[in-house]
């Protein structure tokens, strides 16, 4: 029972930091990133279709994405999806692709990603101590069920306080990843 604790432990945090690894890509830097716009869905026959299953997306430039759609006549629902997201980005389309220049960063704007990406970052570490203060629940549980001694209760709160660290010195190295990704000009 205290390795299926462990266990879900460990699988709730990765999925936090997994999560918060996906959200930190979204976090413009003023360098062409894909993954940007994959959480923008456009109006594919009725139905909200990801853009990214409706069209390739690609940087043919360091400061230019470029979105080719696999049916040519959903070219103006993509432009105005785009200018709808209020992601502060001006496309145009040359015919059969959408061009996005990408502007570089203010500075103005590089520390207000950077607080952006610590919220972010913030939302991930309360992630990990919530799925903490499960497993410290989950065995409190436990011990009284089996009558573990309080000795054993705190050794292993003391090895799931291990864990919690482990995967919050992750997330803490993400966020200086980022803002030295951020800053880069």
């Amino acid at each position: 029972m205290l390795k299926t604790i462990f266990d879900n432990i460990r699988t709730g945090m990765e999925k936090a930091v997994e999560h918060t690894k996906i959200e930190l890509k979204k976090v413009r830097t003023g360098r062409a990133n894909p993954e940007m716009f994959n959480s923008l869905f456009v109006d594919y026959y009725g139905s909200k279709t990801p853009l990214n299953q409706v069209s390739s997306i690609s940087t043919p430039e360091a400061r230019l994405i470029s979105i080719t759609p696999y049916e040519k006549q959903i070219i103006p629902v993509i432009e105005k999806t785009i200018i709808e997201s209020n992601m502060g980005y001006t496309p145009s389309n040359n015919g059969t692709s959408v061009l996005i220049p990408i502007p570089a960063l203010s500075q103005e704007r590089r520390s207000e990603m950077i607080k952006y990406s610590h919220q972010i970052i913030e939302e991930g570490k309360i992630s990990i101590r919530s799925v903490r203060r499960d497993g410290i629940h989950q065995l409190h549980l436990f011990g009284k069920e089996e009558n573990i001694s309080e000795d054993l209760i705190k050794d292993n709160e003391s090895l799931i306080q291990i864990e919690t660290d482990k995967y919050t010195s992750i997330l803490d190295q993400l966020q200086s990843d980022k803002e030295v990704e951020v800053l880069e000009v």
